[in-house]
C-alpha cells in the first residue's frame, strides 16, 4: 500500500479523534481517581485479584493506556482528560496546546511566536477474552511551527531538506500515533499485550517529554531528546509486552529512520530496528525503566550510521493537598555503531502543582554536544565526521497559573527562564552565558476531580 492509499485509509481515524470531544458534552467524568478504583472495562476478568494490591494497580494502569505507546508514568499521576461511556465503549480525549513567544540572547539567538500542541482520542471495548484499544494522536505543529523548527539554543537532531537542524527543534508530524492494542489476561496476575501502529511509540525510553507528567508545564523539548525519547513518533511499530504483578517486559520492532521534513504524511518503511524495555513499579508513586534499542540509519544526512541507544529513568509522583508533585530522573546514551562516539544526556526535572491553580517547575540537563553545532545551518562538508566537543548544561525554572478553570477547559499563563553553560570553545559562537526566555498561554481539556 503506497503512502497516498495509506493516508486515505487512516484519515477516518483522525477525523474521529478530532470530533471526539463532542462525545463528552453531556456526561464527562473525572479521570483522576485512585488507580485502584478506575473503571477499566477489563476489571471484570480479574477474578480473584485484590484490586487494592500494588500489583493490581499496575496492571490496571497498563490497561488504561493513557500515555503514548506503552510507556507509563507512576500510577498516581494526575490526568487532565475527558471520559465517557457509550454503548459499552469507553471514550477518552486529552491533549494540550501552547501558544509561545520564545526570546533568546547571544550571537546565535532567535525569537519566534509559535505553537506546540497535540491531541489524543481513544476508544476501549471488551473483545472476546480481552480488551481492545484504538488510539489516534494528532498534532497541528506542521502548520503552527513555520520554517520546520522553533528556536532552542544548543539543540541538535534530525534534518530538513538535507541540512541539519541546529539550535532548533523540529515540529511533530500531523500523525503522532495511530494504533490498535489488544490486552489479554492469561492467568491470575499475568497480562499479555499486543501493540500495532503505522505510527507509534516503541518500547524504548521513558514517557516522552510531551506526555510526561513532570514535564507537562514545560512546552520545550529537552536537549537530550534524541538520546532519550525521540522514537515516540516512529513509523511501523509492533510491540509485545508481558506484565506480571509489578514488572513488565516488552520487545518492539519498528522503522528506525526519523520522519522527514514533510510532516503531513506517513513514510512507511520496513521493520529494521528493535528495542526492549524492563519496567518496574514497586508502588503507585514510583516507576522505573531500563531500555535498549538498535536504530538503523535514523538520520537522513548520515545514512550509513546505526545507533545503539540505552536509557534508564526513575519517576516519582505524590498527591498533596490541592495539588500534586511529580519528578523524573533520566539518562540516555547514543553509541554510534562502528565508531568510538558515545553521547550521554542527563536530566532531572520536577513539577509542583499547589493551591490548585499554581505550577512551579525546574529542569536541569547536562548533555554531550557534537561538532554539528559548528555547522549551523550549513551542509556537512564532504568527509565530515561527527565528534564530541563537550557538555552543555541548561537550567530552566518556570511558573504558570490557571486563569480559566471551567468544567471542560483549563487555561494558564506562564513564563520560563533558561540559563545555558557551554564549553569555552563555543563562547565565540554563542556568547559567554546565553539566556532563553519563554512566555506562553496553555490550553487543555479538563474535568474537575470528583472524589
Amino acid at each position: 500500500m503506497d503512502r497516498h492509499r495509506l493516508f486515505y485509509f487512516l484519515l477516518p481515524l483522525c477525523v474521529f479523534a478530532l470530533f471526539l470531544p463532542a462525545l463528552f458534552a453531556q456526561d464527562a467524568t473525572a479521570v483522576s481517581p485512585e488507580p485502584s478504583t478506575s473503571q477499566s472495562l477489563f476489571d471484570q476478568s480479574m477474578t480473584g485479584m485484590d484490586m487494592n494490591a500494588p500489583h493490581a494497580i499496575f496492571i490496571d494502569q497498563v490497561l488504561a493506556h493513557t500515555s503514548s505507546g506503552t510507556s507509563m508514568d507512576p500510577a498516581s499521576s494526575p490526568e487532565s482528560m475527558l471520559m465517557a461511556m457509550r454503548s459499552n465503549w469507553m471514550f477518552m480525549f486529552h491533549g494540550v496546546a501552547f501558544i509561545e513567544d520564545q526570546q533568546q540572547s547571544g550571537p546565535r539567538s532567535a525569537d519566534k511566536l509559535f505553537s506546540t500542541n497535540w491531541m489524543m482520542g481513544m476508544a476501549q471495548h471488551k473483545l472476546g477474552p480481552g480488551q481492545v484499544t484504538f488510539r489516534a494522536m494528532l498534532s497541528l505543529e506542521p502548520a503552527t511551527i513555520t520554517g520546520r523548527l522553533y528556536p532552542e539554543l544548543f539543540q541538535v537532531g534530525e534534518s530538513a531538506f538535507g541540512r541539519p537542524i541546529v539550535d532548533g527543534q523540529h515540529p511533530h508530524n500531523f500523525f503522532m500515533e495511530l494504533t490498535a492494542i489488544y490486552d489479554l489476561h492469561i492467568r491470575k496476575n499475568w497480562l499479555v499485550s499486543f501493540y500495532a501502529a503505522p505510527v507509534g511509540d516503541p518500547a524504548l525510553g521513558p514517557v516522552a517529554f510531551p506526555h510526561r507528567t513532570s514535564a507537562s508545564e514545560d512546552p520545550l523539548a529537552t536537549l537530550g531528546h534524541h538520546m532519550e525519547d525521540s522514537t515516540h513518533v516512529a513509523e511501523g511499530v509492533a510491540t509485545v509486552g508481558l506484565t506480571y504483578r509489578k514488572i513488565r517486559i516488552e520487545a518492539s520492532g519498528f522503522h528506525g529512520r526519523e520522519p522527514d521534513e514533510f510532516r503531513w504524511d506517513i513514510d512507511p518503511g520496513r521493520l529494521d530496528s528493535w528495542s526492549s524495555r524492563l519496567t518496574i513499579a514497586p508502588t503507585k508513586n514510583w516507576i522505573a525503566q531500563y531500555s535498549l534499542g538498535h536504530l538503523h540509519s535514523p538520520e537522513q544526512i548520515y545514512p550509513n550510521e546505526d545507533i545503539l541507544r540505552m536509557t534508564a529513568s526513575i519517576s516519582y509522583n505524590r498527591s498533596i493537598t490541592n495539588g500534586d508533585w511529580s519528578s523524573s530522573f533520566i539518562w540516555g546514551r547514543n553509541h554510534t555503531i562502528g565508531a568510538t562516539l558515545d553521547t550521554d544526556a542527563y536530566l532531572a526535572e520536577s513539577l509542583l502543582n499547589f493551591k490548585t491553580r499554581n505550577y512551579v517547575w525546574g529542569r536541569f540537563e547536562s548533555v554531550d554536544r557534537t561538532n554539528e553545532l559548528l555547522l549551523g545551518s550549513n551542509l556537512p562538508p564532504i568527509g565530515f565526521v561527527v565528534s564530541s566537543i563537550g557538555k552543555v548544561e541548561a537550567t530552566s525554572i518556570g511558573y504558570s497559573r490557571d486563569i480559566v478553570r471551567s468544567h471542560h477547559i483549563q487555561t494558564a499563563l506562564g513564563a520560563q527562564l533558561t540559563l545555558y553553560n557551554a564549553p569555552p570553545s563555543l563562547s565565540s559562537i554563542y556568547g559567554s552565558h546565553p539566556v532563553g526566555a519563554l512566555f506562553f498561554l496553555r490550553i487543555r481539556p479538563f474535568t474537575p476531580h470528583h472524589p
